[in-house]
């Protein structure tokens, strides 16, 4: 069975629609086209549906979006981990109900029992690990602190060098007074 032949009716409707931001899909579903037939009427038009720059646009603002919330996320694993810190020292509530008259009893704990410390422990380290995950530390630079120390160590050796044509003398730790009564 042969396709419909293209009219002008069709590439005006293209035409338009392009103009008002619709998508090749789109416009195939609303003229009874298939997508193919879309983009080759729309490459004749000179039109096309590269949208590089509103997608990388789209993507940038959920990026930032995604990191804004992991940051967020991070900071709630961050508090539930300090709340969890708070419970390993804090009394604690232990209560039993059962037994063959259903009685209720509870004892209250200077603080947990070896066990529920562990369990707490385990809570606090998932928490922050996953907080590190979301949101990883900053470099603090120290890297590049000790670097600046090493240039500023080896610039005073050279000028020290230069002016007494030797390098620098070794450094010696100053001897520990003994302890003894020995003269």
């Amino acid at each position: 069975m042969a396709s419909r032949p293209l009219t002008a009716k069709d590439r005006a409707a293209v035409k338009r629609l392009h103009a008002k931001g619709m998508s090749r899909n789109d416009i195939a579903r609303a003229i009874k086209r298939s997508p193919s037939t879309v983009s080759k009427l729309a490459a004749e038009l000179g039109l096309s549906f590269e949208r590089g720059h509103e997608v990388e646009a789209a993507t940038r603002a959920r990026k930032a979006d995604l990191s804004a919330r992991r940051a967020a996320f991070a900071e709630r694993l961050q508090d539930i981990a300090e709340r969890e810190a708070d419970k390993m020292s804090a009394p604690t509530l232990y209560w039993e109900w059962g037994g063959k008259d259903h009685t209720y009893a509870q004892k209250l704990a200077d603080e947990p029992t070896p066990a529920d410390r562990r369990a707490i422990m385990s809570t606090i380290a998932t928490a922050v690990d996953r907080s590190l995950k979301l949101v990883p530390p900053k470099d603090d630079g120290a890297a590049e602190s000790r670097s600046v120390i090493g240039d500023l160590m080896a610039g005073l050796a050279a000028n020290y060098a230069a002016r007494h044509g030797a390098p620098p003398p070794e450094y010696k730790e100053p001897e520990a007074a003994a302890d003894d009564d020995t003269p």
